[in-house]
């Protein structure tokens, strides 16, 4: 079965993160077939907007640790999404974790379940937030940012809302999306692409800037002895050394 659902009703293109059994993570194929599923959809005259939401119960656990994207294409594929001249639209009704975080942060509009749950789990394995810290620090709050990424503590979709990762968040995410996605059908094309890059030039600067350097980050942490025994661990069911 291939990572990802592609379905193509105008105004609005869906894409489902399709892959429970590793809970959606960034495999290099997942992050492939988004990029070609994205640059489609930008190309059809009739649509307005891109919702991505998952199935299973997991939106993104973050970087597939058996078979990791390079992290230069998750961050041309967070480029792609900032630069989309459709807004993006995540729905989510799982949890989030540490990569996934980053998808969901370059979203333009960000809504979710109260069952979604949320972590920056990267220090807790010996790597580094360092790629999606480029859409998450011009957005986020920057002592819950500080906190969250260090901690690698669990947080709720309302402690998500109030620290700016979701936009808005309700018990039922297809009823408290209905207005946006309505609002969004509605705009003009040329209009809404430019207004969306007017909104997102924070995000853009950041991504440009930093990209690189950020992308060199997370490689040399990946590549490390401390990431090694952190994502074995993570694996065998054991603590890592560093905690004996």
């Amino acid at each position: 079965m291939p990572p990802l659902v592609h379905a193509a009703r105008a105004p609005l293109t869906t894409l489902t993160l399709d892959s429970p059994a590793n809970r959606n993570a960034l495999s290099a194929d997942l992050v492939a077939q988004l990029r070609a599923a994205l640059a489609e959809a930008a190309a059809a005259p009739a649509a307005r907007a891109v919702v991505l939401t998952h199935a299973g119960n997991t939106f993104c656990a973050g970087a597939d640790l058996k078979s990791p994207c390079d992290p230069a294409d998750f961050l041309a594929l967070l480029r792609e999404i900032n630069d989309l001249p459709l807004p993006v639209v995540a729905r989510v009704t799982g949890h989030v974790r540490a990569g996934g975080l980053g998808l969901l942060g370059v979203c333009d509009i960000a809504a979710a379940g109260p069952g979604s749950t949320y972590a920056f789990t990267e220090t807790h394995l010996g790597v580094v937030p360092a790629v999606i810290s480029a859409p998450l620090l011009p957005r986020l709050d920057p002592r819950a940012a500080a906190r969250y990424f260090l901690t690698a503590e669990a947080f709720d979709a309302a402690e998500a809302a109030r620290i700016g990762l979701l936009t808005l968040h309700g018990e039922d995410v297809d009823e408290i999306l209905a207005p946006v996605l309505a609002g969004l059908a509605k705009a003009g094309p040329l209009a809404l692409a430019a207004t969306k890059r007017l909104v997102t030039a924070g995000v853009r600067t950041a991504l440009e800037r930093d990209g690189a350097a950020l992308t060199e980050l997370s490689a040399r942490h990946f590549a490390s002895a401390e990431a090694r025994e952190g994502i074995t661990a993570r694996f065998e069911r054991r603590d890592p050394s560093w905690l004996h």
